[in-house]
């Protein structure tokens, strides 16, 4: 494996992933002052954002970046951030929800039937969410995909972008704050999260045993462990918002006093 091949395309590749980054650092400061006239933003939904994108930069550019391309353990902590907590960070922060403040009244209609339709509804189904960002996984560490992503700035690219839109809709499938019309039920989420849970579980024991093909056994133990234990505290993040939205939903809503006649 040559990761340095072609250093002109993975150049490219990070200053795109620059760009990126920084259209969604203006394109959320946008969104605030649009949507000022209707009030106060949560401050802490910004911090959550920029904590997001900077969980996927650190993922994808810089030194963790560099030495995900020739270490299966910094690659998989490049994984955690891009794949799992970015995701949690950036679905928390509502950005549809700001979104919906800060267009104008026909275009926030047009989003809101975006959200509605067939494929969007079917996309982010709780289930499909989690076969979708399970699946890929798995296609990702159990084929010679790893080792391809690593020659091909193009490959790379997808990998990433499938980690981390696959990583967020599961998120916002399971404990998303944004309005969605077609939610699925509380039992079905958490359903849903134990068996993602078990399944990452799983994957990472398998790859301490039968690592991708090209990884030395030291760091294949090393990167799968961190996967395991590194999972484990997203996971708990998960599982305590997924346990706090459900209590909020089950508390008796006070009602309004009478006034005596």
């Amino acid at each position: 494996m040559t990761p340095h091949h072609g250093a002109t395309g993975w150049t490219l590749l990070e200053g795109a992933v620059l760009v990126l980054l920084a259209l969604g650092a203006v394109d959320w400061a946008a969104g605030l002052w649009a949507a000022r006239h209707r009030g106060s933003w949560p401050a802490h939904r910004s911090v959550l954002w920029c904590a997001g994108l900077l969980c996927a930069g650190a993922a994808l550019v810089g030194p963790l970046a560099d030495a995900a391309r020739t270490g299966f353990t910094a690659h998989m902590a490049g994984h955690l951030l891009l794949g799992m907590a970015a995701p949690l960070l950036l679905v928390l922060a509502a950005p549809v929800t700001l979104a919906l403040r800060a267009l104008p009244v026909a275009r926030a209609r047009a989003v809101s039937r975006l959200l509605r339709t067939p494929p969007v509804r079917a996309v982010t189904h709780p289930v499909v969410a989690g076969l979708l960002d399970a699946g890929g996984l798995w296609l990702l560490y159990t084929t010679g995909l790893y080792g391809l992503m690593h020659t091909s700035p193009l490959v790379h690219a997808a990998v990433h972008l499938h980690v981390l839109l696959a990583g967020w809709v599961f998120t916002a499938a399971v404990v998303g704050v944004d309005p969605n019309p077609h939610r699925g039920s509380f039992p079905l989420r958490a359903a849903v999260l134990i068996g993602f849970l078990a399944f990452h579980s799983a994957l990472a024991k398998h790859l301490y045993g039968h690592p991708p093909e090209g990884v030395a056994a030291p760091d294949a133990r090393a990167g799968a462990q961190l996967m395991y234990y590194g999972g484990d505290v997203v996971h708990v993040a998960l599982v305590v918002v997924l346990c706090a939205q459900w209590y909020a939903a089950a508390r008796p809503r006070a009602r309004p006093a009478r006034s005596s006649a």
